[in-house]
């Protein structure tokens, strides 16, 4: 389950990266919007996914909401998938 979380983790940031640094640009100023739509549907999942599998680690670990919450509130901020991935979930597999 944890390199499950870490792999979705990263996915994630770069899904939610893509959408504003490739598709959202295109998408209002070259009029371009088939792209925002296809990585929305993939971000949108790869989203989703991953709140649901950071509550079941969460479950499973005993960590608690308030370590939920930072990982719900950390894949709404650019990167932030990435710095909890290195914070929390890295340091999990070297024990």
């Amino acid at each position: 389950m944890l390199l499950t979380t870490r792999f979705l983790a990263i996915l994630e940031g770069i899904s939610y990266l893509l959408l504003f640094a490739l598709s959202m640009p295109l998408k209002y100023w070259a009029d371009i919007r088939e792209p925002n739509i296809y990585i929305g549907y993939v971000h949108g999942f790869l989203f989703i996914s991953f709140i649901g599998i950071t509550a079941l680690l969460c479950s499973k670990q005993k960590w608690g909401t308030k370590t939920f919450l930072k990982f719900f509130v950390a894949s709404l901020l650019p990167f932030g998938t990435f710095y909890m991935d290195q914070k929390y979930l890295k340091p999990l597999k070297a024990t």
